[in-house]
């Protein structure tokens, strides 16, 4: 049915015929007997102007505890396949709208840690980067680059809570949580599938955060020694996240993914009494592929052992005769180049 009221010009007119008295006796009426929204619009209307300029109130506080709980929902369902398929316990509207949820809860895991309780939203904020890293592999939204999506840089994200950590429990307790954080969440490639965008640009790799946040001497070798025994943890699995897989393929992407903190590593801990590391990183089990010869290759050279890092460098460009760094080292020490990584050196001279 068509709504029969005046317009307002005509309730204007109509207004004009009555007095002061009378006009407060219709709004009276109209307040007394109308709905709640309609009573909370003329108190809003008739509340007196403040005296002086206006405060801008502040945002409630964020209560970590709060945010715990809210973060691990979102990414239990994120990880069941809630948001991407038919599931109640995510209407479809919301599945649209996860990238600002995202973006709402890194937001107030960050603010939580300046709150009471900072160790909670700091367990908060690490399932987040957890969930960012997998969806490099896993398509836990309808999003073609989650993250770039959802605006999120993990480095920023890592240097916040390794800040935190280290400013609140000291270096010790940052080194042991963070070395195998490193191991499950760098990517020298950063953290969007197109490496393309907004995102990509403010991007570093962990490794350089991390090599940021070490200082003196002790400070590396401590961390190596925490780094090595994550390396030992991984043998059996990463239980953080979904981001590694077991296998022989796990090993050689390890290595590809860390080969920037390890070329650090050997940089910092050569010729130092925490040398014996680099040996056991070499070696190490849970590290494989060509990016683990070109670390026995660098130490081999470091020992003078040339021939021997002349044939570990070999092998390793038999199966990546492009990479630029391998290419440079081998070069530098004659060491026998495979026909393809010769005719790539010879195009790129």
């Amino acid at each position: 049915m068509p709504m029969n009221r005046m317009n307002r010009a005509d309730f204007f007119d109509k207004l004009a015929t009555l007095d002061e008295q009378q006009l407060r006796t219709a709004l009276w009426n109209v307040y007394w007997r109308a709905a709640a929204p309609v009573r909370e619009r003329i108190e809003a209307e008739i509340q007196p102007a403040p005296v002086g300029p206006t405060k801008r109130t502040s945002k409630a506080a964020v209560d970590p505890r709060t945010v715990r709980d809210e973060v691990q929902r979102f990414v239990d369902l994120a990880r069941s396949g809630a948001y991407i398929a038919g599931d109640r316990r995510v209407p479809p509207g919301q599945r649209t709208r996860w990238r600002s949820e995202f973006s709402r809860l890194a937001a107030d895991a960050r603010a939580g840690l300046r709150a009471p309780e900072p160790d909670v939203a700091a367990a908060a904020l690490e399932e987040l980067i957890d969930l960012a890293c997998e969806t490099r592999h896993y398509d836990y939204f309808r999003s073609e680059d989650p993250m770039e999506a959802a605006r999120f840089v993990v480095s920023d994200a890592a240097t916040l809570l390794w800040g935190h950590r280290r400013d609140r429990h000291g270096f010790h307790t940052f080194a042991a949580e963070a070395a195998p954080q490193l191991l499950r969440w760098e990517s020298p490639y950063g953290w969007t599938r197109s490496g393309y965008g907004k995102i990509i640009e403010k991007e570093m790799t962990l490794a350089t955060v991390i090599s940021g946040m070490l200082s003196i001497p002790d400070n590396w070798m401590t961390f190596a020694g925490h780094y090595l025994d994550a390396l030992d943890h991984a043998m059996g699995g990463d239980t953080r996240s979904r981001t590694w897989p077991t296998g022989d393929f796990a090993r050689k992407q390890r290595a590809a993914d860390l080969a920037e903190w390890h070329a650090i590593l050997i940089q910092q801990l050569a010729d130092t009494e925490a040398e014996d590391l680099l040996d056991k990183l070499a070696d190490h089990p849970a590290l494989a592929g060509p990016e683990l010869d070109f670390v026995r290759a660098r130490r081999a050279h470091q020992r003078g052992d040339v021939e021997a890092a002349r044939a570990l460098m070999t092998n390793a460009l038999t199966k990546l005769p492009g990479h630029g760094e391998m290419l440079a080292f081998a070069t530098g020490i004659d060491a026998p180049l495979p026909e393809r990584a010769r005719e790539i050196a010879a195009g790129r001279a």
